[in-house]
């Protein structure tokens, strides 16, 4: 595709940008281009340069991984410095540097933000989820996994001020613990997908008040919290009817006497059932397929 529209510059083609900029070009054509070309497209000629420049200060979802592994800070700054319409930022590749002195004037004049993924960013502040809570109030989707940098003060922010939020993951936030998870939900009670995997801090209190405030909740990751017990198991499922997963893998005081009513609702769960885990268990070891007919 690149090599096309180098090609339509030709005098003997025409000029692909003869074509209308804002209205053709930018919505229609490079929109199906990805980002790496675009930005190598650049180097044809001021002309090119012009239009790329338009197309970035218009372009709804910026994803660092369209680049490559890694991006450059400085390129970073200059993709994003004329966006003020961005809906979906995703940053999980900008790790190793990305401060809040590189996202706070992106959050800042971006109000449509309604996806942002931030796994993995560990250098920023609870400054940044501040930013983000005041700046965007219809975000809906929030990845903030292992950036233990979020505390409870920067998340009732977040809770405060975007009550739209369908999905946000706070696995490994470890300064988490259950009053701050129970803020959130009151807060925000049309969660359909949560996650606070890798969080010791995380017990009952916050998995039940989940439960009790969150009834269109679909899906709940609570790998590794060791204080979730049996209890909050049935506690959620009685109030959360259209929960379709959960994941409780390392959870060791949870047992297959709560697991068992979701399971007979169909929900997916990372535990399989004591008997089959058995048999998987005894193929492991002796080679042996099991073909048991049970009756009880």
């Amino acid at each position: 595709a690149l090599w096309c529209l180098m090609m339509s510059v030709t005098p003997t083609r025409g000029c692909l940008l003869d074509l209308p900029w804002e209205d053709i070009l930018v919505p229609h054509i490079l929109c199906h281009l990805p980002l790496q070309q675009l930005l190598s497209l650049q180097r044809v000629s001021k002309s090119f340069q012009s239009l790329i420049q338009l197309y970035l200060a218009n372009m709804r979802c910026f994803d660092s991984s369209q680049i490559g592994p890694a991006i450059p800070r400085a390129a970073f700054v200059n993709l994003l410095k004329d966006n003020e319409v961005l809906q979906q930022l995703a940053l999980q590749n900008c790790s190793d540097w990305l401060t809040d002195q590189e996202l706070l004037p992106v959050i800042g004049q971006n109000h449509h933000l309604h996806q942002i993924q931030l796994k993995g960013c560990a250098q920023l502040s609870r400054h940044a989820l501040v930013a983000i809570s005041l700046s965007c109030p219809n975000l809906r989707q929030l990845s903030l996994a292992h950036c233990e940098w979020v505390d409870s003060l920067s998340l009732r922010s977040l809770a405060d001020h975007c009550k739209a939020l369908e999905a946000v993951d706070l696995t490994a936030c470890r300064q988490l613990k259950d009053e701050a998870i129970c803020y959130l939900v009151q807060k925000c009670g049309r969660l359909k997908s949560l996650s606070l995997a890798v969080n010791a801090n995380v017990g009952n209190v916050a998995v039940e008040e989940t439960a009790k405030c969150c009834p269109e909740l679909e899906h709940l990751d609570l790998t590794g919290c060791l204080r979730v017990k049996n209890d909050s198991i049935r506690v959620l499922a009685e109030y959360c009817p259209k929960l379709r997963s959960l994941k409780v893998k390392h959870c060791h005081n949870v047992a297959e006497s709560s697991l068992s009513i979701l399971r007979s609702r169909g929900v997916e769960l990372d535990v399989e059932p004591p008997l089959q885990r058995a048999l998987v268990l005894l193929q492991d070891v002796v080679g042996f397929a099991p073909f048991i007919n049970l009756q009880i």
